[in-house]
């Protein structure tokens, strides 16, 4: 049996005011004493009433809606949409967000928002092609997060990948390892900075150039780069490795520690997010930390700028990582 929901004419018996009232009072506007704000309030809240938010709005010229991409099952995107969301109640806007899975493709997740009329869209990790980019900051104003793009009218927010594995690296130097290899993003967003980074501080300490191993986004991919070290002939193999994010990270930490290989005994590895389980207690990986509050404030700031100021696109926003060492680095044996 269905309860029906409780609707503005419920409220208004209830505090003894007019459905019109009612309304003033949940549009915010003018012609409301705070006593009958109050009585409103007080009745909604015994009645369990919710305004219809999109309803409210659908007179409106502006809906002050923000819309995100993200990738369902990217730990760290969902770090950044908590943000995002904090940040966008700061600036009085609501986030829709639209997701990207196997089944569903950005494309499919951008024309989603664009339908619920979005004003501005944050594009978390996003793999559009550059024309697409271009065609969409043609119609309401983007940011691209996670990802560093060239192209006119598209913000970018983003970590300093190539200085996070420059950081990794020093680190590992500095315990002693000689031997670093990275396991590699392949074309994910922010890989190649994090390759360059890798090479960058491995030429500047004079470590041995090295292969990088084939790693990706997930712990799939980092248990094959697992498999690609354990194959490496005795003696040839690093004593420390860098992985692409901390999915990567935690699969190739369970590969190797499956095989014998005693972590950091005898392999120090370093992921890059600083995600949640990356603290947890029988996890406690090193890691680069994303800072994910300063992404999302910057975002939102971003797009808030262009929409409520008229503000044209700026100059990319670089945000520094830090390191953040736990169990998994130590002295090579």
């Amino acid at each position: 049996m269905s309860v029906a929901r409780p609707t503005m004419e419920d409220v208004a018996a209830r505090a003894g005011v007019s459905r019109a009232l009612v309304s003033i009072v949940f549009r915010g506007a003018v012609g409301a004493s705070e006593g009958t704000r109050e009585r409103v309030f007080a009745a909604a809240a015994d009645l369990g009433y919710q305004p219809d938010r999109r309803a409210s709005r659908l007179g409106r010229t502006r809906t002050r809606m923000l819309g995100v991409v993200f990738g369902v099952g990217h730990a760290f995107h969902g770090d950044l949409i908590d943000s995002l969301y904090a940040a966008a109640a700061v600036s009085d806007y609501e986030v829709v967000l639209s997701g990207v899975t196997p089944r569903r493709s950005e494309e499919e997740a951008v024309r989603a928002l664009l339908a619920e009329r979005c004003e501005g869209i944050v594009l978390v990790g996003s793999a559009l092609p550059s024309p697409a980019l271009s065609e969409l900051a043609g119609r309401l104003p983007a940011v691209s997060v996670l990802r560093d793009v060239r192209v006119e009218g598209v913000d970018v927010v983003r970590t300093d990948d190539a200085e996070g594995l420059r950081q990794a690296v020093t680190h590992l130097h500095g315990l002693g390892h000689r031997r670093i290899v990275h396991a590699d993003g392949g074309r994910a967003p922010g890989a190649a900075q994090r390759r360059r980074g890798y090479r960058s501080a491995a030429r500047r300490l004079g470590l041995p150039s090295m292969p990088l191993l084939p790693g990706g986004l997930t712990e799939e991919d980092g248990a094959r780069a697992a498999g690609a070290l354990l194959r490496l002939p005795p003696g040839e193999g690093p004593t420390a490795v860098t992985a692409f994010n901390d999915r990567c990270a935690l699969g190739f930490l369970d590969a190797v520690r499956r095989a014998g290989l005693m972590v950091p005994e005898q392999l120090s590895v370093v992921g890059f997010d600083d995600i949640r389980a990356a603290s947890y207690a029988h996890i406690a990986l090193t890691t680069i930390r994303q800072d994910a509050d300063a992404l999302g404030r910057l975002a939102i700031e971003r797009v808030a700028s262009r929409l409520d100021g008229g503000e044209p696109p700026g100059s990319p926003v670089v945000v520094a990582p830090a390191l953040v060492v736990r169990a998994t680095t130590g002295a090579p044996r």
